[in-house]
């Protein structure tokens, strides 16, 4: 007939192709077993189909049957092999040889591209660069797939070297070439960069692609601001779930996750369903955030569309759920997990180490019994929170898996020690000469030191270290401010800005605390418009606590009530810290109804809050609101009083003259009264005879 192959192989061929292409792989299978006479095009099909479902295994047993019966190998058996992302690095490296001895290799574009795709999922960019540069032919394709590489290993200046080559050599441009190139862009410095290639993306006529917008949010929500991220996506003419998400994910991370939240219900108006990717996006915000019913209304959309016995979904609730405090719904969520993984059983245990040092124990036996062994984050976790006898225990578990090389893992092991004072074992771990040096173990004794008030021998620790990081100069400023070296503290504090080391909030702390004890109320402020100029919602809750206890007690109430009111979260210190400040400058009503106020917005109160609003109201004479405080403490509370609770209560009694009360209520106290609290009832009674004698005579 003329025909290049028999009859019957056009038939079968063509029935393999219809087969897999309607997704009947076994029939397919069963048909290339069958066929009398197989040849290189049915080979290749078979190949190409168990490629599409990601089965090397068997692509790579036919491919090795294809040669021994003597068909030789196309370019598209190559490149089809080079695209299973299952290929293992040992069968890669072989096709290479074998490729690169048919010829086809540095021939043919086609299977060098392919390759360049192979040794990018595999991290090889040096074997990848030798290809590309050996390679007589390349075109728009295999430009784009080096471009990609280096993007996503994080090569950029290469990268955009690569990217002005084939804008000089080729003149065009692809989808492809601008989403490879985005894929580099991580950091706010390399935003002008990114904004150039927005406007020559414009020009390419290139923005009104889906994949060319969706790369731009994402690379304006890495390098940039909230504003510019939620700028582009408006900008963005046409959108997909994938844009949904990026802008979505952009904004969890960022520094306004309660945006993503936002974001995420008009992705409901606009007709999107949510898959996977959103609800993880949208549980982080809501972890940042620490919003209970936020979660929960996310919880409810997860259940309702099925995600929540997926492995990273229920692994995000666990730890959303750890965060709020909400350990019974943490486990229930774990349990719900149907392939519970490493990720999940982590989430779980950090959310009990922080709580219950036993149960973190029995969660990590339970954990290695199903098969899931322990890695650096599981031991860091645990350890922090153990009692003695587990820390051996956990100690002899980590040597056995061979995690003690590791310096978190074993800076986590010491730290445990010193808490519960067993400081000779951790310093027999830092004096192990087996383990490598590390300037993480160097921060944690330098800690113990300070903790000791051995402020020397943490300074001496810091003269060892030969490239400090922010934990070591944090430690031995926090090691002067203890020990009253309130100059050497700024001079270290100066030192580290020369450095180019940025003080974050644990610098702040130290710093304005001595500025708190010299009441030098300038050095303060100076120090608060630092920390403003380097962006102040980047410093945590402590940072805040300390500025509105410096403002206070050094004289201006003002500024601390309105670094309280602008905090964007608040825990039971701030709204003490506020309470004393105003207590301190006489607004005791208005210490009183603060303290109102943060048991009506669900804070509860502890000694020190109780502290400071008797105090408050012993400075501003509200003897009522004192002694119904004091109630409300034992009654509502359950908080126990201490000695000085109960002089303060004494002293607002007798000091305005209600020296029958404070009397009974030296009386009724459940322990002796001590020397200061019958000095505040006789300075009591002194002040009435006075008074009395005054009025009288």
């Amino acid at each position: 007939m003329g025909s290049a192959l028999p009859q019957p192989q056009f038939f079968h061929n063509n029935l393999i192709t219809l087969y897999t292409s309607l997704g009947h792989i076994s029939i397919a299978r069963q048909l290339f077993d069958q066929m009398p006479h197989k040849n290189t095009i049915s080979y290749n099909t078979i190949i190409n189909t168990y490629t599409q479902l990601n089965n090397a295994q068997q692509a790579w047993c036919l491919f090795l049957d294809m040669r021994q019966f003597g068909f030789v190998p196309t370019q598209f058996t190559y490149a089809t092999l080079f695209a299973c992302n299952s290929l293992s690095i040992h069968q890669g490296l072989y096709l290479q040889a074998v490729a690169v001895k048919s010829g086809f290799l540095f021939t043919d574009c086609f299977v060098a591209t392919a390759l360049l795709g192979f040794l990018g999922r595999n991290g090889c960019v040096n074997d990848a660069y030798k290809v590309f540069d050996e390679m007589r032919y390349r075109n728009l394709v295999t430009y784009n797939a080096m471009i990609s590489l280096l993007g996503h290993e994080g090569y950029l200046n290469e990268c955009m070297s690569m990217f002005h080559e084939l804008l000089w050599n080729w003149m065009s441009l692809s989808e492809s070439s601008f989403v490879g190139v985005l894929s580099g862009f991580r950091y706010e410095d390399d935003l002008d960069s990114g904004e150039q290639l927005h406007g020559l993306a414009i020009k390419f006529g290139l923005l009104t692609k889906v994949s060319v917008g969706n790369a731009f949010v994402s690379m304006y929500g890495k390098c940039a601001g909230t504003c510019l991220t939620v700028k582009m996506f408006n900008l963005v003419p046409k959108r997909d779930l994938v844009t949904w998400n990026t802008v979505i994910t952009a904004l969890a991370n960022g520094e306004e996750p309660m945006k993503a939240i936002e974001f995420f219900r008009k992705m409901y108006i606009d007709g999107f369903a949510p898959n996977k990717t959103t609800f993880l996006s949208v549980i982080v915000s809501c972890t940042r955030l620490i919003n209970l019913s936020y979660g929960e209304f996310i919880h409810a959309k997860i259940i309702k569309n099925r995600y929540e016995n997926d492995g990273f979904v229920g692994s995000a609730l666990v730890n959303f759920y750890a965060k709020c405090n909400r350990l019974v719904n943490a486990h229930r969520c774990f349990d719900e997990i149907v392939d519970k993984n490493l990720v999940s059983w982590n989430a779980l245990l950090h959310g009990y180490s922080n709580k219950s040092c036993l149960t973190s124990v029995m969660l990590m036996r339970e954990m290695i019994r199903s098969g899931t062994f322990p890695n650096e984050f599981s031991f860091s976790s645990v350890v922090k929170s153990v009692l003695p006898l587990e820390v051996t225990q956990l100690h002899s578990l980590v040597v056995k898996t061979g995690y003690l090389l590791n310096e978190y893992v074993t800076g986590a092991l010491m730290t445990a020690y010193a808490k519960n004072g067993l400081s000779l074992d951790a310093l027999s771990l830092f004096d192990d000469n087996k383990l490598p040096y590390s300037v993480v173990y160097n921060n944690i004794v330098a800690g113990m030191y300070n903790r000791n008030g051995m402020y020397h021998k943490a300074q001496e620790l810091f003269c060892e270290v030969e490239d400090p990081d922010i934990v070591s100069w944090n430690v031995l400023i926090a090691s002067c401010a203890r020990n009253g070296d309130y100059n050497e503290a700024f001079e270290l504090f100066n030192h580290m800005q020369v450095d180019r080391i940025t003080p974050d909030s644990y610098t702040y702390v130290s710093v304005i605390s001595i500025c708190t004890s010299l009441c030098n109320l300038v050095l303060g402020s100076l120090l608060h418009s630092l920390m403003i100029k380097s962006n102040f919602n980047r410093f945590d809750i402590m940072a805040c606590n300390v500025m509105i206890d410096m403002y206070g007690k050094c004289g201006s109430l003002w500024s601390a009530v309105k670094v309280f009111d602008e905090m964007p979260e608040r825990n039971v210190i701030s709204w003490t810290s506020l309470v004393s400040a105003l207590g301190l400058h006489g607004y005791g009503k208005e210490a009183v109804a603060r303290f109102k106020q943060m048991e009506m917005v669900g804070f509860k109160p502890d000694k020190v809050a109780f502290i400071a609003v008797l105090s408050a109201c012993r400075h501003a004479g509200l003897v009522k609101d004192g002694t119904e405080m004091f109630k409300k403490m034992k009654d509502e509370y359950a908080v126990e009083p201490e000695m000085e609770h109960y002089l303060l209560v004494v002293d607002l009694m007798a000091r305005y003259g209600n020296l029958k009360e404070a009397e009974k209520f030296i009386l009724g106290m459940p322990f002796a009264p001590n020397a200061s609290i019958w000095r505040s009832f006789l300075d009591g009674c002194n002040r009435q005879r006075t008074i009395e004698s005054f009025s009288y005579g």
